[in-house]
């Protein structure tokens, strides 16, 4: 079967709801062995919920990921479950918060980079340093429209999208030798509960809709395909690469 992962071990962060929620259940469902990393003890019920439909284990860590020693014992405590090999690790947990660039307070700043940024960069560098051991290792890292457009009153999310594909390339070049892949997905607009509001304001959404040629929102489903081949075997030729899922909006 195209795409299979089973037998593999996986780590999805901010796996308990929305996207990552999606991308942990397409993980399981091909066969993979997943831990769900979050703050709260969601992971576990989530975790549990998906585990339920039968198949490899679903586990759940909770941790700070902004905290940098939390993080690592979060990570430590992850790969203990899976038995100590890691073959998949998406970097999906994330925050935002809205404000005019002039007026960005510090405080908002240092958390969106610590979780959006500085948290991708530690797990991947605990992630790789299993990986190159293994020879073998996908690393999909979670960026957005964001990276690419500058939006409007998302500077500390803007920056810190930005920042990741740049990381993601830069560890694509130094991990390639190993056997591991690294490679970043970019959202287009999705309807999760982050953008419920947005959804249901008609105006806005009516606005937005016109930019996107295929003349929808975005739903979770839509980022499983992208980010099983991602982490799949096929995907082995395939690196450093920013893979928009967005409806055609940067093309138009």
């Amino acid at each position: 079967m195209m795409f299979d992962l089973t037998g593999r071990k996986a780590i999805v962060t901010g796996g308990n709801r929305g996207l990552g929620r999606a991308i942990a259940e397409a993980y399981h469902e091909q066969g993979a062995e997943i831990v769900i990393i979050s703050t709260t003890d969601a992971c576990k019920r989530a975790a549990s919920e998906i585990a339920a439909d039968g198949g490899a284990p679903a586990h759940g860590v909770v941790c700070d990921l902004s905290d940098r020693e939390s993080l690592r014992q979060g990570f430590d405590e992850a790969l203990k479950l899976l038995g100590g090999r890691l073959d998949i690790l998406f970097n999906n947990a994330g925050i935002n918060r809205n404000h005019k660039s002039q007026d960005f307070p510090l405080e908002d700043w240092d958390v969106i980079r610590k979780i959006n940024y500085d948290a991708v960069f530690l797990m991947s560098q605990l992630a790789a340093k299993v990986m190159m051991e293994q020879k073998y290792g996908r690393i999909i890292n979670m960026a957005s429209l964001l990276s690419i457009i500058g939006g409007r009153m998302s500077l500390g999310y803007a920056a810190a999208k930005g920042g990741v594909v740049q990381m993601t390339k830069a560890m694509s070049n130094d991990w390639a030798p190993y056997g591991i892949t690294v490679n970043c997905i970019a959202p287009g607009y999705m309807n999760t509960d982050m953008n419920k509001d947005y959804c249901a304001d008609l105006s806005r959404s009516g606005h937005l809709l016109a930019r996107i040629p295929v003349g929808r929102w975005g739903v979770e489903r839509d980022l499983r395909a992208a980010s099983v081949f991602l982490a799949s075997e096929e995907a082995d030729y395939v690196t450093g690469i920013l893979l928009p899922v967005d409806g055609g909006f940067l093309a138009w």
